[in-house]
């Protein structure tokens, strides 16, 4: 069973002293990790983490299709404001398109479906892909399925950003990492499913419930002898260690990992973040509560982030072709997106089905996705640019 290791706090209490100094007491509460979420996140805000490097000339540059009017209600994702790339793209595109406003509502991805389901919004950015619960809500509220169920109205999703590699809130990708002195060079996506989760009789991909994803018990990989590892290795255990089940990154990990049937390992030590332990009064994050405690469990595995490393810890290259290639967690693979834990940025909005996309929501979608609007995700230094063949998938959405 999942849990949050409270032992945990203590340990991170003791090495984190020599930083921290004579902070606080550590707390999980609410309010308390709210406001050391705050202070962190304006710093990060305004730093640009990464140098414009990518060729972008393969999208295309925004030339409007239609003169529009009205106004864009968005909820949603806060770190396109904090960051400023905002205040950016709405400027740069309302040289173009004047006849446009902008109303935000932008304080947390959280927020962004409960503005479509009710109407009050237009467009929803994320941070991260819409849950089930979200989506559900959607099919039977937002599209007013009514008594038989079935809506005339879809919600489409648009990637519009790929995640950051290394910045805290900015949907920085996930990787796999073990100890330093670990022999292990690498593992397939197989391997990981089999260390991470557990026995499943299907998976959720998106509302349909698929059983052909089911997987037996003999898959679980529970000792270091399974992934080839001989001498002192082969029989011990691994400890997996992880976020706690209400964090959106186990979702991410249960899409693309566990074929989304929410099947984990049984004994996985799980964190969740800490305010209290720094002088500035900054976040502790649930990341660096994982990789402190893999730096001291040799025998240990964990799926966090970049940001969170130390040098007691390695990333491993994952393999999705079978183990024939191992592709390694780096700025370059994750803006290619050959790494496959990185992480995409949304929008979604309604849309009437056969018919038309809203022309304002076409028009503000289609700039953001044009290489006007990802030269401003590159020039902000944080999220990253599209690559020029997922770019056009995304407008072909639009048609």
């Amino acid at each position: 069973m999942k849990r949050i290791v409270t032992a945990a706090l203590a340990a991170l209490v003791l090495t984190s002293a020599a930083t921290a100094q004579e902070a606080s007491a550590p707390t999980t509460d609410a309010d308390a990790l709210s406001k050391a979420r705050a202070i962190g996140n304006r710093g990060r805000a305004v730093k640009i983490f990464y140098e414009p490097q990518f060729d972008l000339t393969g999208l295309k540059p925004y030339v409007p299709q239609a003169q529009v009017t009205g106004t864009i209600r968005q909820w949603g994702n806060n770190y396109l404001k904090d960051s400023g790339l905002m205040e950016v793209w709405q400027a740069e595109f309302r040289k173009l398109q004047p006849g446009v406003s902008f109303n935000d509502n932008l304080y947390s991805s959280s927020v962004a479906f409960p503005g479509l389901i009710s109407g009050a919004a237009d467009v929803a950015p994320m941070g991260r892909q819409a849950l089930w619960d979200e989506l559900k809500g959607f099919e039977r509220e937002g599209a007013q399925g009514g008594e038989e169920g079935v809506g005339q109205t879809e919600v489409v999703e648009i990637i519009m950003a790929t995640g950051s590699y290394n910045v805290r809130g900015w949907s920085y990708a996930l990787g796999i990492f073990v100890h330093k002195d670990n022999p292990l060079t690498g593992l397939t996506m197989e391997q990981v499913d089999g260390i991470l989760g557990g026995r499943r009789d299907g998976g959720w991909n998106g509302l349909t419930w698929d059983t052909s994803v089911a997987r037996g018990p003999e898959k679980n990989i529970r000792t270091w002898g399974q992934l080839g590892l001989k001498g002192e290795w082969a029989n011990k255990p691994i400890t997996v260690y992880g976020y706690n089940a209400k964090y959106h990154f186990n979702d991410e990990i249960d899409k693309k990992v566990l074929k989304g049937s929410g099947k984990w390992n049984e004994d996985m030590r799980a964190y969740s973040n800490v305010a209290g332990l720094k002088a500035d009064g900054s976040l502790t994050a649930g990341g660096e509560l994982i990789t402190n405690g893999l730096a001291a469990d040799k025998y240990g595995i964990a799926y966090t982030g970049i940001p969170f490393m130390n040098d007691s810890i390695k990333s491993v290259p994952l393999s999705t072709d079978g183990g024939k290639t191992f592709i390694p967690l780096t700025l370059q693979t994750v803006q290619n997106r050959s790494f496959p834990l990185t992480r995409d940025v949304y929008y979604y909005f309604r849309r009437e089905k056969g018919k038309p996309v809203d022309p304002k929501v076409k028009e503000w979608l289609r700039y953001v996705l044009s290489r006007d609007g990802q030269a401003a995700i590159q020039a902000d230094g944080k999220y990253l640019p599209l690559t020029p063949e997922v770019a056009a998938a995304q407008l072909a959405k639009l048609d």
